[in-house]
Order: C-alpha cells, then structure tokens, then sequence
C-alpha cells in the first residue's frame, strides 16, 4: 500500500535488445526505493533493415509494452514515463510504430537522441558513484553512448552505434567467432570512435560503467572472484578482466558460452562485441578499471523528475543521502539513531589521538549508527544480523564496496559479538580488522548509553592515561540504566579495542534509588 504523501513513478525503457519497465515508490526530495521491475528481452532491432523495424520485431515490443502498460494500470502508478531509445530513433519506420503505440495503447513514447541517452545514464551514474571529472560509458542493444563528466555535470555525450545487439547482427554469422569477424569487429569499433577526438587520454578522471553489457562483465569478475557481497555498486572491473572475458568467449561455442557463471543466458550470444567495445574504449582512454553504476538510463529518467526541485538533478552528497534514504525506507527511528550518531561521534572526535581515524572513518561510523537498527523492521529479534543484510543486498551510493562491506559488519556488532571480518576479507584492507573492532566498540558503546531512547545523555566527556580510560557522562539526572547497560554490554569490548581499563561515572549524582540492584 502506498504512503499518502508519495507516488509510483514507472520508467518504460523500449532498448533495442531488451525491454524494462521499474516502478519506483517516491516522495521528492526525500526517499525513493525500487518497488517493482519487469525484464523482457524483445531483440527490437533484430532483422532491422533500410525499410526499418521488422515486422517480427515489432510485434514482441508491442505485446510488452501492452502488458506493461496494463501492469503500470493495475498498481496505480501516478506517473509514467515512457522511452525509447536507438532502435526506434534510427529505423525508417520508427514514427509510424511510436504513433501505433500512442494510438493503440496509450503510451507516448518520447524518442530519445544519442545526447540526451547519454545525458540521463550520466544522472543515473551522478546519484550513484561519487565522480567530479571524468567519463560514463553505457554499452546497450543498439547503441553506446559515452559522455564526459567536468564539476560532476554532464559536459557532453555521443551516441556511437556500437550496441552488442547492433554489432552481432552485423558482423557475426559463426560460432564461435571466426577470426576474420573478430578482426571485423575491431575495424568497426576503433574506426567509429576514431570520429570522436574528444576522447583523449585522461589518467586523472574517473571512469563509470552502466548497462546489460557492463554490468555483465562485472558479474561474470565478481563470480571469479567469489565477490562477498550481493551488490555491484561500486564495483570495480578491471581491463585485464574484460580481456580475458573476451577470450574465453571467442574460444567458447555458444552453448558452453552460456555456462559461464555470472553471465546472462539471454546475452551469451551478444557479449562478445560488447566487451570488445568496453575494451576499446578504456584502452583509447588508457584507464585500468571501470566503476560500476548500477543506476543508468531508467534511473536518470526518474531522478529527473524526483530533484526536480534542484538547480540540477544531482544530489551534492551522495554518500550522505543514500544513508539517509535506506533510513527512510527502512522506518528508522529518527531521534533514537540521531542521538546515537552524535554520541558515536563525540566519542570519536575526543579519542582521536588514540585512534587516528579520519573523515573516511568518520563517515562509515555516522552511516553505521543511523542504520544500525534497520533490522527491527524484520523482526527484533537478531535485528543486528537483518540490518547487516539489508545494507549488503542494497548497498550505499556513494560508499565504496570497502565501505559498505564495514558498515555492514559495524551495524551487525552493535549489541554484542566478537567483531569478525573473515566474510569480508577479499575487499577489506590490512589493518581493517582492528578498525572494525575500534569502531564497534565506539558505536557500542554509544548504542547502550542511549538504551533509554530518551537522550537522557546529553555528552561525554573522554579522558585517559596510560592504563585507563574515563568516561564520564553529562545528563540532567543521573543516568542509572544507561551506565548500568553500558557496563555490561560494551565496556568490554571498548577496553579490548583501546587497550585501557574503562572507569564509568557521571557528572550527576545517584539519588537514593538510582542505582539497579
């Protein structure tokens, strides 16, 4: 059931291999969450000619965009913004099936060209990954449309008719490919981006990937990998990864090709020129590794819409705003988490000098202490292990996999446990084991000194020396339950993190029934 105050907005996105529809749940300006999506593979541009769409093809886009639209009927959706991109943009015929859709289903199809394509997957990207300069490359059906990013705007973008689906039809007749058809393949692909002089190279920028093919790629790596986590955001591919895909997938027939883990069984028989088209483009850009994005077209479209109110439809902090969005739909407690940042954090800034954590620390304490209740949204029980699933299944935008991976585990060891990276340790750092149980016991601590849920502490007021470590805390009235939790659940692990004997008070005195028995 929707909230009254927000609205379905669905994304049509009529690609020229596959068709998408997503329905977000948005309130604008301050939380929006995936409620639903659909994928249907149509093949639009498949025996495309001079005349234009087939008529085969034409006809599976028009029986999905039919139940599409019945679907977007059927969950009241408020709002519904339906596109098409190169396929329809570049077939002779395309009008005429855009009026036929309007006519007969009651879509109005908004045709993009290659430079607004390239703009929306660019938003997409922006209110994800956190980029100031550099490039966006998403590899579709059809067409691949690079844009390049200066300030964190879009700056300028090509479409090239470099899609998977649009070079297989081409050039591709066997299986696997013969050598002559790879060679083929090659002479297309750099002689169309020969037409871009634009794209120099640039070591300084970052490079963001988004699209099937891409995010393909990046699943079949994270496979090898035996990545831990169940999101690509921010994942990184790196060039020598597309290269040995690209080998394994000339050297296997098509059948074998679509064993391969990770990879899409509907995309086994287009993958190879797409990530030939990926490889090229990093190496004319000379760039070791793509950043995944797993937001693009649809979701520019509909952020477009949900910043609306903004000079531009970037959101300044990502990172900020992804936490808070999780919240939101999460139904966090807002004062609750609010006074636990802010303890977190005062016990963060005055033991600095025995830490030597900085901003990056910093900023995974305050995500892991506005989300580390998420779980009681599932159930109370063991809600710490449920808020660790919910922010690795959704990941934060704007937080590298390192990142998510250690807010993760600091929202799972904010009651009790031994904090334990082993699950992680492909993406975690040296030394990260002694950060988590560091932060832990901060955020820990923080939680039971505001196991009332009433702010009863206003501050804490940190102090050690060699062998101790004093924590006396500031409130009105003398906070029995708080100190009393405190002990209990965190002071061990503080002094197993700090090395100190912890020493407990309080600037309040006890009254005469103030302590716990």
């Amino acid at each position: 059931m929707k909230d009254s105050q927000s609205q379905r907005v669905a994304v049509i996105d009529l690609g020229s291999n596959t068709a998408r529809l997503i329905v977000m749940n948005a309130i604008p300006g301050y939380a929006y969450r995936l409620e639903d999506e659909i994928r249907e593979v149509v093949r639009l541009r498949q025996g495309m000619t001079e005349e234009g769409l087939s008529q085969e093809a034409m006809t599976r886009a028009f029986s999905t965009l039919h139940l599409f639209k019945r679907f977007c009927d059927s969950r009241e959706v408020d709002v519904l913004l339906p596109i098409a991109t190169s396929a329809v943009r570049e077939a002779a015929n395309g009008p005429a099936f855009v009026e036929r859709v309007r006519r007969e289903i009651g879509l109005a199809l908004r045709v993009l060209d290659g430079d607004r394509e390239a703009y929306y997957g660019t938003l997409g990207a922006l209110n994800e990954v956190p980029m100031t300069d550099g490039w966006v490359v998403d590899i579709g059906g059809g067409s691949a449309e690079i844009s390049q990013v200066r300030d964190r705007r879009f700056y300028r973008g090509q479409a090239f008719t470099l899609g998977a689906l649009a070079l297989t039809e081409r050039f591709v007749e066997s299986d696997p490919v013969k050598a002559s058809e790879f060679e083929a393949l090659q002479e297309e692909i750099e002689g169309q981006l020969a037409t871009a002089p634009w794209l120099a190279k640039n070591k300084n920028g970052t490079f963001v990937g988004l699209g099937g093919t891409i995010r393909n790629l990046a699943k079949i790596e994270a496979k090898r990998q035996k990545y831990p986590l169940n999101t690509l955001h921010g994942f990184k591919l790196s060039r020598a990864s597309v290269d040995e895909s690209i080998d394994l997938f000339r050297e296997l027939p098509l059948d074998e090709r679509g064993k391969i883990p990770g990879l899409s069984s509907d995309r086994a028989d287009i993958i190879l020129p797409g990530a030939m088209v990926l490889s090229a483009i990093m190496k004319r850009l000379d760039v070791d590794e793509t950043t995944i994005s797993t937001s693009g077209l649809r979701e520019g479209v509909f952020l477009e819409q949900f910043w609306g109110h903004l000079s531009y439809p970037v959101i300044p902090d990502i990172g900020r705003f992804g936490v808070l969005n999780m919240a939101r739909n999460y139904q966090y407690q807002k004062h609750h988490a609010g006074h636990v940042r802010y303890l977190a954090g005062r016990l963060f800034e005055q033991m600095a000098p025995l830490h030597g954590y900085g901003l990056a620390e910093r900023e995974m304490l305050d995500a892991a202490a506005l989300l580390h209740d998420l779980g009681s949204i599932i159930g109370y029980q063991e809600h710490h292990k449920h808020s660790q699933t919910l922010i690795e299944y959704n990941g934060l935008p704007g937080f590298p996999p390192r990142h998510i991976a250690l807010i993760a585990l600091l929202a799972r060891y904010h009651r009790r446990g031994e904090p334990d990276i082993s699950d992680y340790k492909s993406i975690l750092n040296k030394g990260d084991d002694e950060l988590l149980i560091r932060l832990a016991a901060v955020l820990r601590l923080a939680e039971f000194l505001e196991r009332g849920r009433n702010a009863a502490v206003d501050d804490i007021i940190v102090t050690w020396d060699h062998d101790e470590l004093r924590l006396t805390l500031v409130s009105d009235l003398f906070p029995a339950v708080e100190l009393w939790e405190a002990q209990r659940n965190a002071v061990p692990l503080v002094e197993a993190a700090f090395k100190r004997q912890v020493h407990l008070d309080s600037v309040a005195a006890p009254s005469k029934w103030g302590r716990p028995d």
